[in-house]
C-alpha cells in the first residue's frame, strides 16, 4: 500500500510569529546567563572555600547556590523554551509576566543564598533579614511557576 503525500506535507513549517521569535530568543539568552552564573557559582564557591581553609565538600549555604541556579535558572527556562516552541505560550499577556517575575525571583533568591554563604563561610551571624528577603524571592518562584502554568493551560487549549 502506498502513501500518498501532497507537496503541502512536505515543506517547512511556517515562521513563527514575531512575539514567538521574541519570546524564544529571550528564554535562549535567559538559560545561557542562568548556565554562566551557575558555572561562575560553583567555580566561587570552590575558591572562595579553598581561601578561607575550608576542606573540600564544605556543606552550606554557598554550596546550594550553583545548583539552584542550574535547575532553577537553566533547566526550567530550557523546558519552557520547548514549550513555546510547542503552544506557543508567548500568546498570553501572562507570558511575560511570568517570565520577568520568575526570573528575578531566581535572581534574588540565589543572591541572598550567596550573600548568606559568604556569611556562614567567614563565621559571622547572618542577619534575619536575609532569610526574609529570600522567602520573598521564593515567593516570586512560586507566583512565576503559578503564570506559567496558566499560560501552559491557554496554550494547550488553543492547540485543541
Amino acid at each position: 500500500m502506498e502513501i500518498m503525500t501532497s507537496s503541502s506535507d512536505l515543506t517547512a513549517p511556517a515562521l513563527a510569529a514575531p512575539a514567538q521569535r521574541r519570546a524564544l530568543s529571550q528564554l535562549f539568552v535567559a538559560t545561557v546567563t542562568w548556565i554562566a552564573l551557575g558555572l561562575v557559582a560553583g567555580l566561587f564557591y570552590r575558591e572562595f572555600t579553598k581561601a578561607q581553609g575550608f576542606p573540600n565538600g564544605f556543606s552550606g549555604q554557598l554550596a546550594l547556590v550553583h545548583t539552584h541556579l542550574l535547575a532553577l535558572g537553566a533547566l526550567v527556562t530550557l523546558i519552557v523554551l520547548a514549550l513555546e516552541k510547542l503552544f506557543a505560550l508567548s500568546a498570553s499577556r501572562l507570558f511575560r509576566w511570568f517570565f520577568w517575575i520568575y526570573n528575578a525571583g531566581v535572581l534574588l533568591t540565589a543572591a541572598m543564598m550567596t550573600w548568606h554563604g559568604i556569611l556562614d563561610v567567614q563565621k559571622v551571624e547572618a542577619s534575619k533579614a536575609i532569610s526574609g528577603i529570600a522567602g520573598a524571592g521564593h515567593i516570586l518562584i512560586g507566583a512565576g511557576f503559578v503564570l506559567l502554568l496558566i499560560s501552559l493551560w491557554k496554550g494547550i487549549r488553543r492547540a485543541s
